[in-house]
């Protein structure tokens, strides 16, 4: 009897609960035994995290990365709102690393009002392009914007869209001629998103390549399209990433990087937030 009874209550355990510094609860509880409360649609937060590698992470995942914030949510790979951790992209899971979205959410909710909460949407797969994103094209077995806008419908039943992180380009940097086509590429994918998401205004906040590709000439002409269409689009602005370091192969960020992006996302999303009020 007594082995019954703790069968049936081993589930309900929760461990290691604490408090940050601005007592909020943090926890490493695994997520099947997490009770979620989520606020009204109107203090869930929803940003769709987008474009591939770079955005979808790479990064060495530490012991710092693995702590879930009971304000911060992500959906998962059977469309349920779960506890956000490391990784959040499940698309490619022999690749999967540490990408932005924690240090993102983390810094969104040191400037946000108190009552807010993050609903972050991975939608990055390594290796796309930008016109298979505007294509719907299926690359490594995710059809790319379908998977977009399905997983933000679910979101949006609980949650309200605020914005979209973008990182892509360095699939488009291989040749003159996508590289040539890459501003107006930008202007055709992001309306797409504007229209799923129902917002004319929504903000896009676009990551710049890193400075240290074998071949840096076409990733400058990237960045230099980035820099180009931002100028012409008031709901885009641009990070910076020229200080941050590669992994060690030359194309993706380590995870000092990630979590430095996460937070300069978080610094120009709060700013179009802001105007919004």
């Amino acid at each position: 009897m007594y082995k019954f009874l703790k069968s049936l209550l081993l589930p309900i355990i929760l461990i290691g609960c604490g408090e940050n510094t601005n007592g909020d609860k943090t926890t490493e509880t695994p997520r099947e035994e997490q009770t979620l409360e989520l606020p009204p649609r109107s203090n869930l937060w929803v940003f769709v995290m987008a474009g591939q590698s770079n955005m979808a992470g790479r990064g060495t995942i530490d012991s710092q990365d693995k702590i879930r914030h009971n304000r911060i949510f992500a959906i998962n790979s059977k469309n349920d709102i779960v506890l956000a951790q490391e990784p959040l992209h499940f698309y490619e899971p022999s690749r999967a690393g540490l990408d932005c979205g924690m240090s993102f959410s983390t810094e969104m909710l040191k400037s946000a009002l108190d009552n807010v909460s993050i609903l972050l949407i991975p939608a990055a797969v390594g290796g796309s392009s930008i016109e298979q994103w505007i294509n719907d094209e299926t690359h490594r077995e995710v059809k790319l914007l379908s998977n977009f806008k399905r997983r933000l419908q679910i979101a949006l039943k609980h949650g309200t869209l605020k914005g979209v992180l973008w990182h892509q380009g360095e699939s488009d940097a291989h040749k003159e001629e996508t590289i040539k086509k890459y501003r107006e590429n930008m202007e055709t994918l992001f309306k797409k998103f504007r229209e799923i998401g129902k917002k004319e205004s929504l903000p896009i906040v676009v990551g710049k390549l890193g400075s240290f590709a074998v071949d840096q000439g076409n990733w400058d002409k990237i960045n230099q399209a980035i820099e180009a269409y931002s100028r012409v689009d008031e709901f885009c602005k641009v990070i910076e990433t020229n200080d941050l370091n590669h992994k060690g192969d030359q194309v993706h960020f380590n995870s000092e990087a990630q979590r430095a992006i996460g937070k300069r996302y978080a610094e120009i999303m709060l700013s179009f937030i802001q105007k919004e009020k």
